[in-house]
């Protein structure tokens, strides 16, 4: 599942923050990233904890200390890593969202995504209805505004133009 995470994570950024500098490229990175660390790792472990999040966070604001530019640019990862909880529904899985404070054990922990296959080609959908709309909002079939979100990471609504 990409295209969900995705979609949701694009939409709900650019509907909260509006922010023509938000990079949302290492919001993509992000918002998939957990689901491809815990793949890589066998299955569902710490990444889909909220105790990762906030860790990412934490590291995030620490080595940014005066330096905002480099934390604005930053700081879409690990939001990006917090919408992928939330879009996930990682927090139905109380041990795996609370590890370490409910219980060290990942035994038999699953994917959420794992866990709803065939809501999932739904999800999918509307994950490509929402890149569309963004396509289409952001002017992406331009090749300047394309060049400009691969450099840059900035989406520019076509509104404000």
């Amino acid at each position: 599942m990409f295209l969900w995470f995705f979609g949701t994570a694009v939409l709900s950024v650019w509907f909260v923050f509006r922010d023509d500098r938000f990079d949302y490229r290492l919001l993509l990175v992000g918002a998939i990233l957990p689901d491809v660390i815990d793949i890589l790792s066998g299955g569902a472990w710490v990444m889909h904890s909220v105790l990762a999040s906030i860790t990412a966070l934490a590291i995030v604001m620490i080595i940014t200390a005066g330096r905002k530019p480099s934390r604005r640019r930053l700081l879409a990862l690990p939001i990006g890593m917090f919408m992928h909880l939330v879009f996930d529904g990682a927090f139905a899985a109380a041990r795996l969202f609370w590890w370490p404070l409910a219980g060290f054990s990942f035994h038999d922990a699953q994917l959420p995504s794992a866990t709803r296959m065939g809501l999932n080609v739904l999800l999918e959908i509307i994950g490509a209805a929402i890149l569309i709309w963004a396509w289409r909002q952001f002017d992406l079939s331009s090749g300047a505004a394309r060049q400009h979100f691969i450099s840059t990471g900035q989406l520019r609504s076509i509104e404000k133009e």
